[in-house]
């Protein structure tokens, strides 16, 4: 299911608690509503409240923090994709084979269709990222010095590379668990069950809950599009990609 589609699932559980809340007001004995009553509910929907802006605080942290983490990743992979093209220059003219092998690369990475997943992408790439790549610098035959030390430090980028591109792909899975997520909306739907239960019945509170149940279901799809980097509304771009792409082969 999509982010937006569980974001606005969210939004309903919020907005429906909140009606529900309404209508348990009209049924609930009001001997059941005193003081007394009203003060341990906002005291245990106090607690909810805390709990649930604290997790939300560490998920949005956790998740951005994740989304950065593998933008420079990508970033990195780039920058080391222009290196090795430069040292496989400065090889000398038998190299002229492996660079175009690293730029198909590269342009495989990126793609044309911007609506594929770019993990897919990264992973039809690999073949000849990892095996053709490698395995042509391993079969260079160096006759001087330099181009013993440009091979091996060649062959250390390609694995770097390979490492990088794997690394990403491993990390394509989501980080939140659904039985995490049902329980923070469960806290929400809640506390905004108790909202409904203490408000007034008229236009204003309905549109201040609709409003309020709105940005908590927005603070919710952020978290899941940023968990998503490669294939949500907030995905990774592919610029540092095409930059390498137009710095390949010079």
């Amino acid at each position: 299911m999509a982010s937006i589609e569980i974001a606005a699932l969210i939004f309903c559980c919020l907005f429906v608690g909140a009606l529900a809340g309404m209508g348990l007001r009209g049924i609930i004995p009001q001997t059941h509503l005193d003081a007394d009553t009203r003060d341990l509910i906002k005291l245990g929907v106090g607690l909810i409240g805390t709990m649930s802006a604290l997790v939300l605080g560490l998920l949005v942290a956790s998740t951005k923090g994740s989304y950065d983490s593998k933008r420079t990743e990508l970033a990195q992979m780039a920058g080391n994709a222009i290196l090795l093209d430069r040292m496989l220059a400065h090889y000398g003219m038998e190299t002229g084979d492996i660079r175009d092998a690293l730029r198909r690369a590269i342009a495989d990475m990126v793609g044309t269709d911007r609506a594929k997943n770019h993990l897919e992408q990264l992973d039809q790439a690999a073949p000849v990222g990892r095996e053709v790549l490698f395995d042509k610098i391993q079969n260079l035959v160096p006759h001087t010095d330099a181009q013993r030390n440009v091979q091996a430090q060649a062959a250390s980028l390609a694995i770097n590379l390979g490492q990088t591109r794997w690394l990403l792909f491993a990390q394509s899975g989501t980080s939140i668990s659904t039985p995490f997520l049902v329980i923070v909306v469960f806290w929400l739907t809640v506390l905004y069950l108790s909202f409904g239960l203490f408000a007034p019945r008229n236009a204003t509170a309905s549109i201040t809950l609709l409003i309020s149940a709105m940005s908590v279901a927005g603070a919710l799809f952020l978290i899941l599009d940023l968990d998503h980097p490669f294939s949500g509304f907030m995905q990774i771009p592919d610029t540092p990609l095409r930059n390498a792409l137009a710095a390949l082969g010079k």
